[in-house]
């Protein structure tokens, strides 16, 4: 799974454990959840951080929703739900990884 890091060139919030923004564990990184966005701190400036394709989590039986336990981030047009170090989204009725 590739990860593409586009530079969010006007973003000039600074994101931490007290941004208000929820944080999102992403490999040796952390996102924050901004706008429908991902940012990520990269080099000086922050990043887009989108995964790159598409993953299906195989063998995912949980189905998340409003009451699941998980929580929810709004990510572009669709939901991702935080869960065991992953986001996953809806999809052609399975789940993704993002």
């Amino acid at each position: 799974m590739t990860t593409l890091h586009t530079e969010h060139r006007s973003h000039t919030h600074a994101h931490g454990p007290s941004c208000g923004h929820t944080a999102v564990p992403h490999g040796d990184h952390t996102d924050y959840a901004h706008d429908g966005h991902l940012h990520r701190e990269h080099a000086g400036h922050w990043d887009e951080c989108e995964t790159d394709g598409h993953h299906a989590h195989e063998g995912h039986a949980h189905q998340h929703g409003a009451d699941c336990g998980h929580e929810s981030v709004l990510h572009g047009d669709h939901v991702d739900y935080l869960h065991d170090g992953h986001r996953h989204a809806s999809h052609d009725g399975h789940w993704d990884d993002h």
